[in-house]
């Protein structure tokens, strides 16, 4: 129920008139109507996960304007299941449908941050429904009662799963589908220009053009932390502040697509380009409106903590928005991708604030990561993987200095990510490994050592180290140690051949009569090892091939992208391949998310028992796709059978 008005919540007309000026439908309305309006309105605020209604228990005595935050609505059935219906943000509305069927309410709406609302009584809506046309029509036509009514009632009667009314669009509506018209602003027109254009058009962004050409982007949060901030004055072209190029995505790529790009470059607004031309712009927003809830909200949270501490509790939250994709439709690939730039936007955000502690660094460095983590495949609570790379320094005085510093800097980075849900590496591959904190030269000596003089059990062990990637830092000099390797390891054919044959260790978990091959006993006896037997045969045959042929990619579905344009894969077979791998991904990954949420650590041991018919089938099928990568291995390398 809202609060009664007291004189802080009494809202001076001006104010709320002027925001019911921007926007549908009360734009459309006469000043004498909005006038009448806008006097029997309240203001209130809703802290964050406020549950503002309860379905089937609130009395809805007002029309809700969010005119600062932002909602989720959501239903509830009888096992205390949640379907996400809706997000709604500023100049959005809730509670009209209630109000014009005289009913309780019908779904559950909370707050999803700190969420200022204009309310508007019952009588004051009924009144502008019958004497607006305009009006009328608009909340006629945007509250469908069939529709709400008939998905409600299927709900309770359990007819439809657990999942929101927009299922499956973030990755099949394209960035066309929701995209806006562009609005463009000379690059010499000052910003104070560009806040009028944006303030009379309800826009947070404007293209800047510049002889015929868009060369750059201006935002609200532009103005906010560049011009009013920082004491600009206001008749500073555009130009000075724009960010270029504009950071664009093609008009058929899907939604998923955009909200990755945005979440991994920390945007709010991607340009659409059609055939070379910007046709379009695409929000945060916009994306937000299309999913219903959006993992945003916690790369939000995590991009503004200003304490390493508060990223603590932060990956805790993962499971949430990965049972959200699940439900959502989203392939294993997918998700992987979701988790690993989430767990990436916590290691920035740490790294950023304990370099801010420590000082600069004295030298330019990349922090390395390893493993799934390398391969952009993480899981669950996956194990630390990472190391150290720095740039050589010409002075020998000066590294003591750097010895020191990256001493301090990787345990204090260990330490923190061990507390913010990242467990320590069982087999010590972490930066405060002094073996794994070496300049360029000496990483590029380790690598040249384990290709020109291969140990067969360290090949076991080191397979790890060739799947990359820089997750903080400088990324040009982890780009140069992988040019180094894509130049050396193809021309070493003994280091190929015992890599190969180490892929051919780990046979498929079926027997000849096409039964699991479980743990024989054990804690997880009866259950199958869907990492080591499933997962890993995947995994090899895309690293050895990639390195064979140069390849620079580290993530396994992007190495087998990369095989099959070059010819080296048909694409029928890589078709199957990645099916498979995606399939056995995706039964893990349930299997983690359901110990999750029964506070059992998540492992890799599945009880085939639990699987339907259908899957068991499917995983056989799966593994059969094993035995024929590792026929095509044993050919490309020339390994007889044993």
């Amino acid at each position: 129920m809202p609060k009664q008005p007291t004189d802080s919540q009494t809202t001076v007309p001006a104010q709320v008139l002027e925001f019911l000026e921007g926007i549908m439908p009360f734009k459309e309305l006469s000043h004498e109507t909005l006038t009448t309006l806008a006097r029997q309105c309240i203001i209130d605020f809703f802290p964050k996960n406020t549950l503002i209604f309860k379905q089937d228990m609130t009395e809805v005595t007002h029309l809700f304007i969010i005119q600062k935050g932002g909602v989720r609505s959501f239903l509830k059935n009888e096992d205390g299941e949640e379907s996400l219906k809706d997000f709604r943000g500023e100049g959005e509305y809730f509670g009209a449908l209630p109000l014009l069927q005289n009913t309780k309410a019908n779904l559950n709406v909370e707050t999803v941050e700190d969420t200022f609302c204009f309310l508007f009584p019952k009588s004051a809506f009924s009144e502008l429904i019958q004497s607006e046309p305009k009006a009328t029509a608009f909340f006629l036509k945007s509250l469908s009662k069939k529709l709400v009514n008939s998905v409600y009632k299927e709900f309770r009667q359990h007819k439809i799963s657990n999942r929101s009314e927009n299922a499956f669009y973030l990755f099949t509506t394209r960035v066309n589908d929701i995209q806006t018209t562009p609005k463009t602003i000379p690059a010499t027109d000052t910003v104070q220009k560009a806040a009028a254009i944006m303030a009379k058009l309800h826009i947070g962004s404007l293209l800047v053009e510049e002889a015929g050409d868009i060369t750059g982007i201006v935002t609200d949060n532009d103005l906010r932390t560049k011009v009013v901030a920082q004491g600009l004055d206001y008749a500073t072209p555009v130009k000075a502040i724009m960010a270029s190029p504009v950071r664009t995505i093609q008009n058929h790529s899907s939604c998923f697509d955009a909200l990755i790009t945005m979440m991994t470059h920390g945007l709010h607004h991607l340009a659409v380009e059609n055939k070379g031309k910007i046709s379009g712009i695409v929000t945060t927003h916009d994306i937000m409106v299309v999913q219903g809830t959006s993992p945003l909200y916690l790369f939000r949270e995590i991009r503004g903590q200003q304490t390493i501490e508060g990223l603590y509790p932060l990956a805790g939250k993962i499971p949430m928005i990965v049972r959200s994709l699940i439900e959502d439709g989203a392939k294993a690939n997918n998700i992987t991708k979701m988790i690993t730039i989430i767990n990436d936007q916590i290691l920035d955000r740490l790294l950023t604030l304990l370099t801010e502690k420590l000082g600069p660094a004295p030298v330019k460095f990349s922090w390395l990561l390893f493993g799934s983590e390398g391969r952009q495949e993480q899981t669950f609570l996956t194990d630390q993987d990472n190391a150290l790379l720095y740039e050589d320094s010409s002075d020998p005085g000066e590294q003591e200095k750097i010895t020191a510093y990256f001493d301090e800097f990787s345990k204090e980075a260990i330490t923190h990510l061990e507390k913010c849900g990242f467990p320590l590496c069982p087999g010590n591959i972490m930066a405060t490994n002094p073996d794994l904190r070496q300049n360029s030269s000496d990483w590029q000596e380790s690598f040249r050592k384990l290709i020109k003089v291969p140990d067969v059990q360290q090949i076991l062990h080191s397979t790890i180290y060739f799947d990359f990637r820089s997750g903080f830092g400088d990324e040009s000099l982890a780009g140069k140690l992988r040019d180094y390797l894509c130049k050396t390891i193809p021309k070493n054919e003994l280091f190929l051949f015992h890599l190969a044959n180490d892929c051919l260790q780990e046979r498929p978990p079926l027997s000849f009569f096409r039964n699991f091959i479980v743990e024989k006993d054990g804690v997880h006896k009866n259950r199958l090892n869907l990492k080591q037997n499933g997962l890993t045969p995947f995994v090899n045959f895309a690293r050895i091939l990639s390195l064979k042929h140069g390849i620079a990619e580290s993530n396994t579905i992007g190495r087998l992208q990369h095989l099959v344009e070059r010819q080296l894969l048909s694409p029928e077979f890589h078709s199957e391949i990645v099916e498979a791998y995606e399939f056995i991904m995706h039964i893990r990954l349930i299997h983690q998310l359901h110990q999750i949420e029964e506070d059992i650590p998540p492992d890799n041991f599945v009880d085939p028992a639990r699987l339907s018919d259908l899957e068991k089938q499917t995983l056989k099928e799966a593994f059969e796709i094993i035995r024929r990568m590792q026929t095509s291995i044993r050919q490309e390398f020339r390994i007889n059978e044993v």
